[in-house]
C-alpha cells in the first residue's frame, strides 16, 4: 500500500493549487482526478466561457467599427468560434499536464497523479477506482476538492442538446437563431452578453425581479441592462417560469408575470443557469462522518470536523470562484504543514463579471454597505472624464469608491464598470487587505493616459483636492455621504 503525506481529491483550481503548495513543503503528494485536469476552471467553465466572451466582444467591436464606415460585416461561423475556444482550453490543459508530467519524475518523486474515482474508506484510507483497476492508499492528510456541477431543476426537460446547462452549451453545432436563458444571475447574464454580442441569436432572459443582478448597485445594472437591450436581448422582468417543454425539437415556455398575466414563447434553445451544487456523491463511506449542510461541506477555516480532512473550493459554502478556490487550496496546505501569516479572509477578493461593459469589484458595494447599516462616503467618476476612455472612443462606464465616514476614510470597496475594469481594481484590493486609508493612493504616479488615473482622482475627491471639481461637472462627478439612510453632498 502506497503511503502519502497528502492526498488531494480533485484536480480543479482548488485541488491543483493545494497539490502544488504541498510540494513547496516537500511533502509526498498524490493528486487524483476522475475526469479532466483543470476542472470547470478550464473546461465548461471559467476559461471556456471567458474565451467565448472575448471572441464575442471582438466580433461586436469589429461590427461596430465597420458600421461606422458603412461597411457590411462578414458572417461569423460557430465552427470557427468553437474551434478557437477548444484551442484555448487545450492550451491551458496542456500547460497543467506538462507540469504534472515533469513533477512526477522530479522533486525527489514527491508528486504522483492518478486518473480515477476516489472514495474515502475511513479518515486515512482512500480507494481509487479506474475502470477495472482498484487500489487503496494511505494518507496522513486529505484535501477534498471535487468541485461542483450545474444545478438541474427536475421540472425542466434538460437534455444538454435543446435545453442545456453550461455543460452542454459549448457542444452546439451552430448559433441558435433564438435562446431563452433561465436565471438572471452572473452566469446567465454573461451568456446573454456573449450570444447577443455575436449578433446571430435573439436572446430572451427570464428575471423574476424588476432588474437583473439584484445584488448589484442600480447604477451598474442600468448600464448593463441598457447594453443588453440595445443588442436585442428581451428581458422578461417580474416573471416566473410556469412551464417549459420541448415541442418539435424547439423550446416552448410559459411565463406568469406579477400582474397575473401569462404569455407563451417559442425559441430554438434554452440555457438553464440557476447555480451549481457540490460534487459530494459517493465521496466517503458513512464511517468517515464528515458534516454536510444544505450548502456543502461544513468547515472551519477549510478544516472539516474530521481533523485531518480539509475541504476547499466549490465543495464548501464559501464563494464559488476560481481565485477563491485557489486561495482556499493553498491556505489549507499552509494550515496543515505550516503556519499561515494571516487568517483566510474574503473581504479583499476581486471579482469580475464578463458583461457589456465588464464589471469589476472588490470589497463592499453600496447595496451591501446599506444592508449592513454602515455609514459611508462614496465618490463616483464617469469614464467621460478619463483621458484613456476618451482616446478609446468609449466613455461608457464609471469608477465608484466607497470609504468609511470618518477621518481615516478606510476603503470599504470599489466598483469599476467599463473598459479595463478588471485591471483597475488590484491596488485597491491590496489596500483593503492592509486595512489602509485612501491617502495611500492619493499621490501614486499612474501612467498616462490610463483608466487607473480615474481611481486616483476618486481618492483626491474624497480628500478635497481633486483636479476635476464635482460642483463644476455635475452628473459626471459626485462626492456624497450616506448617513442615517439618506444621501447628502459633500462640499469642500
Amino acid at each position: 500500500m502506497d503511503r502519502y503525506d497528502l492526498v488531494v481529491i480533485g484536480a480543479g483550481p482548488a485541488g491543483f493549487a493545494a497539490a502544488m503548495r504541498s510540494l513547496d513543503f516537500k511533502k509526498k503528494t498524490l493528486l487524483v482526478e476522475k475526469n479532466r485536469i483543470g476542472g470547470a476552471g478550464v473546461t465548461n467553465g471559467a476559461l471556456s466561457s471567458k474565451t467565448l466572451w472575448e471572441l464575442s466582444r471582438e466580433v461586436a467591436a469589429f461590427r461596430k467599427s465597420l458600421n461606422r464606415y458603412n461597411i457590411e460585416a462578414p458572417s461569423v461561423h460557430y465552427a470557427e468560434i468553437h474551434a478557437e475556444v477548444k484551442k484555448a482550453v487545450q492550451e491551458r490543459k496542456g500547460l497543467l499536464e506538462e507540469q504534472m508530467d515533469y513533477l512526477k519524475n522530479s522533486q525527489g518523486h514527491l508528486m504522483d497523479f492518478r486518473k480515477g474515482e476516489a472514495r474515502l474508506l475511513d479518515k486515512n484510507h482512500v480507494e481509487i477506482v479506474s475502470g477495472a483497476n482498484k487500489e487503496v492508499v494511505w494518507a496522513e492528510y486529505i484535501v477534498l476538492a471535487t468541485g461542483s456541477r450545474p444545478r438541474y431543476l427536475p421540472e425542466l426537460p434538460i437534455d444538454e442538446k435543446i435545453v442545456m446547462t453550461s455543460e452542454g452549451i459549448e457542444e452546439m453545432s451552430d448559433f441558435p437563431e433564438s435562446m431563452v436563458i433561465v436565471g438572471a444571475g452572473v452566469i446567465g447574464c454573461e451568456y446573454a452578453t456573449i450570444f447577443s454580442g455575436f449578433g446571430k441569436t435573439k436572446v430572451h432572459l427570464i428575471d423574476k425581479g424588476d432588474r437583473i443582478l439584484p445584488f448589484e448597485d442600480e447604477d451598474a445594472v442600468r448600464i448593463v441592462e441598457s447594453n443588453m437591450e440595445n443588442n436585442g436581448v428581451l428581458i422578461h422582468r417580474n416573471s416566473r417560469l410556469v412551464k417549459m417543454t420541448i415541442v418539435h425539437g424547439r423550446v416552448e415556455y410559459e411565463l406568469e408575470y406579477t400582474d397575473g398575466s401569462h404569455q407563451i414563447f417559442n425559441v430554438e434553445k434554452a440555457l438553464v443557469s440557476v447555480g451549481r451544487i457540490p460534487n459530494l456523491e459517493n465521496l466517503w463511506s458513512d464511517k468517515v462522518g464528515i458534516n454536510v449542510s444544505k450548502r456543502g461541506i461544513e468547515n472551519n477555516d477549510t478544516q472539516t470536523n474530521v481533523s485531518n480532512i480539509y475541504a476547499v473550493g466549490d465543495l464548501t459554502a464559501d464563494i464559488s470562484l476560481v481565485n477563491v478556490g485557489e486561495l482556499e487550496g493553498r491556505y489549507a496546505i499552509e494550515r496543515i504543514f505550516g503556519r499561515p501569516e494571516r487568517k483566510l479572509v474574503y473581504e479583499n477578493i476581486s471579482t469580475i463579471m464578463f458583461l457589456s461593459p465588464e464589471v469589476a469589484g472588490v470589497g463592499l458595494n453600496e447595496t451591501q454597505a446599506r444592508e449592513q447599516g454602515i455609514d459611508y462616503k462614496v465618490v463616483t467618476l464617469e469614464y467621460s472624464t478619463i483621458s484613456r476612455a476618451i482616446a478609446k472612443r468609449n466613455t461608457q462606464g464609471f469608477i465608484k469608491l466607497i470609504a468609511t465616514d470618518d477621518n481615516a476614510m478606510k476603503i470599504l470597496g470599489m466598483k469599476v464598470v467599463g473598459n479595463h475594469a478588471s485591471s483597475a481594481i488590484q491596488a485597491v484590493a491590496v489596500l483593503i487587505s492592509m486595512n489602509k486609508g485612501v491617502e495611500e493612493l492619493a499621490e501614486c504616479v499612474h501612467p498616462h493616459p490610463s483608466i487607473t488615473e480615474g481611481i486616483q482622482e476618486c481618492v483626491r475627491m474624497l480628500m478635497g483636492k481633486s483636479l476635476l471639481k464635482p460642483a463644476a461637472l455635475v452628473g459626471r462627478l459626485s462626492c456624497r455621504r450616506f448617513v442615517g439612510g439618506k444621501y447628502e453632498n459633500i462640499t469642500f
